[in-house]
């Protein structure tokens, strides 16, 4: 897939079916834009997994902080990553070996390593980057 311009259904469609969210590189501090973030989500109902392991076993916003992706105790649809570009593949890595894999990883603003998308669609896994759910959202979902 070009990721250089996302078709508004294909983020709508993301969206829309997307009920949890793991959001890796979540933190407890409120000026972060993760925190804003996770804000967001939960008060749009998505239930949402903070991944951060110098924060886990505490809780941010309300919600258990797991150390890692396999740590968290149900699927999930959609891996939101708040972390530098090149955390990617190693992150793809890590989706990949889950038991159930995502529907859909997210790279916020500025995330952004094709080769790494590449890997994740190749295992059926929709990728969209340099993109911000928060944003994203209003615009297609309302």
């Amino acid at each position: 897939m070009n990721h250089d311009v996302y078709p508004d259904y294909y983020i709508a469609d993301i969206l829309r079916s997307t009920k949890t969210i793991a959001l890796v590189g979540a933190s407890p501090n409120a000026e972060r834009p993760s925190h804003r973030v996770m804000a967001f989500l939960l008060r749009k109902g998505y239930t949402v997994f903070p991944v951060n392991p110098g924060q886990a076993g505490k809780e941010i916003q309300g919600q258990r902080v797991y150390a890692t992706l396999a740590d968290i105790p149900e699927a999930i649809d959609m891996v939101d990553v708040f972390r530098a570009a090149a955390a990617l593949p190693a992150l793809v890595d890590e989706v990949l070996a889950l038991k159930v894999l995502p529907k859909a990883i997210w790279g916020q603003l500025s995330v952004r390593d094709d080769k790494a998308a590449e890997k994740a669609e190749a295992s059926g896994i929709h990728v969209v980057m340099d993109r911000c759910p928060a944003i994203e959202y209003p615009r297609l979902v309302g």
